[in-house]
């Protein structure tokens, strides 16, 4: 199965089956030693583009919001056998849909929602059509949409598992404020930890 590692914040890493290795929005925590085959930046704020924290091979490919909605549309990349496809994200003070990005990523079978900084979207309503199987929702109510606000899209997007993150600006996690996060299959993740992923 593959794997994820939670940096923390909204920084992930993931393991293919075959040892392909992608970085989402790196920023904060540990676990960047696995070189990259694939790093996504989701936006250039700093808390989501430091892609020198990556250990990197020495193919690596870097899909940032530039190269996610150049053309202006939001593309789609097939690397290594792995799917990324750039969503809108954006739609409130901080992010607009010109310079933000979400990203569902394929892998092994596995279909994933990284929502990245947004507030709900208008692409949000047809994510059920996707059948994912996880969606990280940024939850920090500042910078973002907040819990109750993530919830609903929870239930909008209908994945297998809801995850919270990205709760409180600059900080790894905060468990407390995960718990509140009251969306149907919630899945609390902490950081440091490697899920398998089905």
């Amino acid at each position: 199965m593959p794997k994820l590692f939670y940096q923390g914040h909204g920084s992930f890493r993931l393991t293919s089956n075959d040892g392909v290795v992608v970085y989402v929005d790196p920023f904060i925590g540990e676990g960047y030693d696995s070189p990259a085959d694939i790093i996504l930046v989701s936006h250039q704020h700093e808390d989501h583009n430091q892609t020198n924290l990556c250990a990197k091979k020495t193919q690596c490919t870097i899909i940032s919001n530039v190269e996610a909605l150049a053309g202006g549309k939001h593309n789609t990349f097939n690397l290594h056998g792995i799917e990324v496809e750039a969503v809108e994200a954006g739609y409130n003070q901080g992010h607009t849909p010109q310079d933000s990005v979400g990203f569902i990523v394929t892998m092994d079978g596995v279909k994933m929602y990284f929502s990245c900084d947004t507030s709900t979207t208008p692409q949000m309503k047809d994510f059920a059509t996707k059948k994912l199987d996880y969606a990280f929702l940024c939850a920090d109510g500042f910078y973002n949409m907040g819990l109750e606000e993530a919830a609903e899209c929870a239930k909008l997007i209908g994945a297998k598992h809801n995850v919270p993150v990205h709760l409180k600006p600059g900080e790894l996690f905060d468990r407390a404020l995960a718990e509140q996060f009251n969306a149907p299959n919630r899945l609390i993740i902490e950081p440091g930890k490697d899920i398998e992923l089905a």
